[in-house]
């Protein structure tokens, strides 16, 4: 579904993303791993659009992607969440969900009209599938920090996406919200029939959903495979996992 050659990006100089090469195949899941500072985010920048590589390239479905803007990118069903939890702190935890939908299927101009009545029933369906229900009508602002990573999940999916981002999707999160997140997203990837990219610092995380783990370091890829063949790589227990990959 998805394939990145030789990407490179560089801010004043400095080489954050060295020719990096990523295939994910279709209704799979990938994770992406490395230490602070690996290039991680760069690279999922780079496949949504919020950065232009300076040279490579990225395909999706056998189309070129490369450079395209983040909205045009999002058309072609690609979703992502961020590290830093991105929703509508004011509104309601429906009214989010419900602006999602309003915004995909074309309504995003006319968030001021008599819109309530719109995606009624696909904004309950989705708060059901993100377990959210109970909390429709509480404002998002103060839910707890794993609520809104759901809540933020939810706002992906609302775009209807084959593809899925998420940047640390449990980070900042108690070990009981992170095992609560984890079986939530390997649920929704399977009920949705989703490919799945990931980065994550939880070791334990990725070796519990990951098909398939790719290893930054320093802006290259130093390692790819199954979770069996990076976890016995000595280049990676050196540079990465140290005690916890043996």
């Amino acid at each position: 579904m998805l394939e990145v050659r030789g990407v490179r990006k560089a801010f004043d100089g400095f080489q954050a993303v060295a020719g990096v090469d990523l295939t994910v195949g279709k209704g799979s899941i990938c994770a992406i791993i490395g230490p602070n500072g690996a290039g991680k985010t760069t690279v999922f920048n780079l496949i949504t659009g919020h950065l232009r590589p300076d040279a490579g390239s990225v395909t999706l479905n056998g189309r070129e992607i490369t450079g395209l803007p983040p909205h045009e990118i999002c058309r072609l069903k690609i979703a992502r969440s961020f590290q830093r939890t991105n929703i509508f702190p004011r509104l309601t935890v429906f009214q989010n969900i419900q602006a999602a939908f309003l915004s995909h299927r074309g309504h995003g101009l006319n968030l001021f009209g008599n819109v309530e009545r719109y995606y009624r029933a696909e904004t309950e369906t989705l708060l059901g599938s993100i377990r959210l229900s109970e909390k429709a009508h509480e404002i998002s602002g103060f839910l707890s920090h794993g609520n809104q990573k759901q809540l933020e999940l939810g706002l992906a999916l609302a775009s209807e996406p084959e593809l899925l981002l998420l940047d640390e999707p449990t980070a900042g999160m108690s070990a009981t919200e992170t095992h609560e997140t984890i079986a939530l997203i390997e649920r929704i990837a399977r009920d949705h029939g989703l490919t799945l990219l990931f980065t994550e610092h939880d070791m334990e995380v990725v070796f519990s959903i990951a098909q398939t783990i790719v290893v930054l370091h320093q802006g290259r890829v130093i390692a790819g495979g199954t979770p069996a063949e990076v976890r016995a790589n000595p280049e990676v227990q050196r540079v990465y996992l140290g005690e916890r990959g043996r």
